[in-house]
């Protein structure tokens, strides 16, 4: 091939075989804000599951509507005051903190009927009317919370709550991530399903919790199960997770950067099919 056809022939290949750009908008709670806010980890991660993403497929641009702290149902009550945008892809991670929060997780027939954003279903068919309403080709990703242990906030020991091994107001953590699984087998949308995933199990989540001793007043490094009925006092005692302690989390909750790759490597095989 002679030289002067070289270039154009490369660009041509270049224009034909490099992926289409794509917008990506993924709404969350903490989990999802964090990419960003690596400072208020305590620096314990170094990037979030959409850094993670777009590295694997530079194509992908995302938007962090990330909420810290925020319900399904919050989210629904102010969906039109968050500024969503028209995306080609958008996610949606939440259930965790409507769990905590004690919300009503629903029925079926909540979603099915749009009662509101009283419910975990209620909130998820506001949240999806809304992204089809910005582009009704855009393909929608639901993801499940994944199992928690007990939480405690890095600065703040006083913002602490047990894990999903037990019930909160009668209803269990696994409850709202079926309940995503079920909106998402109505709907024919892929549905990353973290909660029942064996990587991120409770025992999985931390390599301990370091605890006072009841007996002898000395801490401790109590694994999974046995410090779920170990006290913590936030007044007196130390950060329960130590820097060598970070498994699938850093505090319990909060992915570390091998639980976010867990959950990068599960939407990387999604959107690629996409």
């Amino acid at each position: 091939m002679k030289k002067w056809l070289i270039a154009p022939v490369l660009i041509f290949l270049f224009c034909c075989f490099s992926p289409e750009k794509i917008t990506w908008v993924a709404l969350g709670d903490s989990i999802t804000y964090l990419n960003e806010h690596q400072n208020e980890t305590g620096n314990r991660i170094t990037k979030g599951y959409m850094t993670m993403v777009t590295e694997k497929l530079p194509h992908i641009q995302y938007i962090n509507q990330g909420h810290n702290g925020w319900t399904a149902a919050r989210i629904a009550e102010k969906i039109e005051s968050l500024n969503l945008v028209k995306a080609d892809v958008y996610s949606v991670f939440l259930g965790t903190n409507d769990w905590w929060g004690g919300r009503p997780v629903g029925t079926m027939a909540d979603y099915e009927n749009n009662t509101g954003f009283g419910t975990l279903y209620g909130s998820f068919r506001i949240i999806i009317n809304k992204f089809r309403s910005l582009n009704p080709d855009a393909k929608i990703i639901l993801i499940t919370p994944l199992q928690r242990v007990d939480f405690v906030y890095i600065a703040n020991f006083k913002n602490n709550a047990y894990g999903s091994y037990k019930d909160k107001k009668g209803q269990y953590l696994e409850q709202f991530a079926d309940a995503i699984k079920a909106i998402g087998e109505r709907e024919k949308l892929p549905v990353v399903d973290l909660y029942h995933d064996k990587k991120l199990g409770h025992s999985k989540l931390v390599k301990f919790k370091r605890l006072k001793d009841p007996q002898t007043g000395q801490y401790k490094n109590y694994s999974y199960p046995d410090f779920v009925d170990i006290p913590f006092n936030p007044e007196t005692d130390e950060y329960p997770y130590p820097v060598e302690s970070i498994a699938m989390t850093y505090d319990g909750l909060h992915p570390s950067d091998a639980g976010y790759e867990v959950i990068t490597k599960k939407l990387v095989k999604i959107l690629k099919k996409m």
